[in-house]
């Protein structure tokens, strides 16, 4: 007797949509978070159920202004954006804010994820300081007052893994390397990123962190230049793991993008250039030969 066969369950593959929402953030805290809110829901209602914020999404100005903006976490404002988070289902990530820390003239420079039920479900604070001194163009230092952070972190939205990082990081290939190596399968790279350096840098970093990891990411920015003399880039993108740009925000003001990320593409091209299968990691914390004279 012949038995028939039922089809297994067909593979629905895993998709999120995700917004990245760019902002023209300032000094004015409350002005600030209102902007958010609105941007938020613009967000959700275009069908984001993962939308990220920009760094210092509640307060950008100079570093010697920092310390007064400092507030715990949890705290008013990630009380306030997690009441938003649970009226709309969505996971919210605050790209940046100013985190208090114990040492009393000095702060942390904070990313938030809130989940679809409000709560705090990650935080990861800023690794690599912005300190700067380009002459005629930037001269800007994180570290007078902000304390760097001593840990990664690879959140789960969802069924999917999610590695934080902001701003500066993104020229420290080594820290993406390996959050994909824990199992990142999107990179969030939250930004403020400086207007001169941006014209030259931006795209290409934001692209390469996606190629060479073969993993999304997700870069919301902040835009325009501060009552204080803050010149951000903008340019928010959402980039795929063969570095195809999904979207990207051409305007010199405040915008919402939208994409929806196919997350079983991460592991096709990660099959496809295995690089990760190829590294040699017993090799890069070796002595380097110097040849030649």
């Amino acid at each position: 007797m012949t038995r028939s066969h039922e089809p297994g369950p067909v593979k629905v593959p895993t998709t999120l949509t995700v917004a990245a929402v760019q902002m023209s953030s300032g000094a004015d805290k409350e002005r600030n978070i209102h902007a958010a809110i609105e941007l938020v829901h613009l967000a959700a209602d275009r069908g984001a159920t993962y939308v990220q914020l920009p760094e210092y999404f509640n307060f950008l100005a100079p570093p010697r202004t920092l310390l007064a903006a400092g507030e715990p976490i949890p705290g008013p404002t990630t009380s306030r954006m997690a009441d938003v988070a649970l009226a709309r289902s969505i996971t919210l990530h605050l790209g940046s804010l100013i985190e208090r820390s114990e040492e009393p003239d000095k702060v942390f420079n904070t990313s938030v994820l809130i989940d679809p039920k409000g709560r705090i479900s990650a935080t990861y604070r800023k690794t690599h300081l912005f300190d700067v001194d380009i002459p005629g163009a930037v001269a800007y230092r994180e570290s007078d007052v902000i304390v760097p952070g001593e840990r990664l972190a690879v959140a789960t939205v969802g069924e999917v893994q999610l590695g934080m990082s902001i701003c500066f990081d993104l020229r420290f290939p080594e820290l993406y390397r390996a959050l994909a190596t824990a199992g990142a399968q999107v990179l969030a790279v939250p930004a403020a990123f400086n207007a001169t350096t941006g014209r030259a840098h931006w795209e290409v970093l934001v692209r390469s962190r996606a190629i060479e990891n073969h993993a999304y990411v997700v870069a919301a920015a902040q835009v325009g230049t501060t009552a204080e003399g803050i010149a951000t880039f903008g340019h928010s993108m959402i980039v795929d793991p063969w570095g195809v740009v999904l979207a990207e925000a051409t305007r010199d003001e405040p915008d919402v993008l939208v994409a929806t990320l196919e997350i079983d593409q991460v592991a096709r091209r990660r099959s496809q250039i295995a690089v990760f299968d190829f590294r040699r990691p017993e090799l890069y914390g070796s002595p380097v030969h110097l040849l030649g004279d």
